[in-house]
């Protein structure tokens, strides 16, 4: 039987990846981390894929690791968990090939996003969230600490004192709590969330996806680069921008006051 705990879809240049587990809440089982980094590796491979955006079916997105069996936790030679070992061969590896995809990720949260549910959430580019979701880092609750890149997301997004606070208290936050606080982009009517997730993944599909990479590039550097670093990997990637036939192609559309029809070259 096919597993189908992620349905994946392509259209208009974006690629849908939909968590589908949802009597558990979409947490993540060992075939649902599996079905995301495959995803993840097409989108990659896959020139017609220009963009990516992910949510979850039913009432939340991401519950997080499946605690209840069918997860992803990882038994040592002692006889007792190794999550650590977890870590390694599933959860970090399907980070990092979000944050390392050189197109735009965009998280339509639709839901609860608890404990790597919440991370995973926060490991896209742009996260919407539906006026009902909330943003929960439990892991302290089952005397665990924030993974799944939490402890690097949450202080770049919020601030360290936030971070603390909402790592060591395990703080449930509200969507609009959540936007107000910079830790994600936007907070919309959970009837509209999937309208405007999909309108801004086709916008960005059709946009200049090199000029995308080479933000995300940039961006993933500047928390370990210093300013001078900084001012040459600006230096050399807008070198190869401006080399583009998007470039061009911007340019041209600009001065002639159309649409730019942008082609990732």
């Amino acid at each position: 039987m096919t597993d189908q705990s992620v349905l994946v879809d392509l259209a208009d240049g974006v690629l849908s990846v939909t968590l589908n587990r949802p009597e558990r809440l979409n947490a993540m089982s060992h075939g649902l981390i599996a079905a995301v980094s495959a995803a993840f590796d097409r989108a990659r491979d896959e020139a017609t894929v220009r963009c990516v955006l992910i949510t979850g079916t039913g009432r939340g997105f991401c519950a997080g690791a499946d605690l209840s069996g069918g997860g992803p936790g990882d038994i040592g030679p002692d006889g007792k968990p190794d999550v650590g070992a977890a870590m390694d061969r599933l959860f970090n590896p399907m980070i990092r090939r979000i944050r390392a995809l050189p197109k735009p990720v965009i998280a339509a949260v639709n839901g609860v996003a608890a404990g790597g549910g919440a991370n995973l959430a926060l490991a896209a580019d742009i996260v919407i969230a539906a006026r009902s979701a909330r943003f929960d880092q439990a892991f302290v609750r089952i005397s665990l600490m924030p993974d799944l890149g939490g402890t690097w997301f949450l202080p770049h997004n919020v601030g360290d004192a936030r971070a603390r606070a909402l790592a060591m208290l395990g703080t449930s936050v509200p969507a609009e709590k959540a936007e107000q606080m910079g830790m994600i982009w936007q907070v919309v009517d959970d009837a509209a969330l999937m309208d405007e997730a999909r309108a801004l993944a086709r916008r960005m599909a059709a946009g200049p996806t090199l000029s995308y990479a080479a933000i995300k590039r940039a961006l993933n550097e500047a928390g370990t680069n210093a300013l001078a670093q900084q001012l040459d990997m600006e230096r050399d990637l807008q070198c190869e921008l401006g080399r583009s036939d998007d470039f061009k192609e911007g340019v041209g559309a600009f001065l002639a006051k159309r649409p730019a029809q942008f082609k990732g070259r």
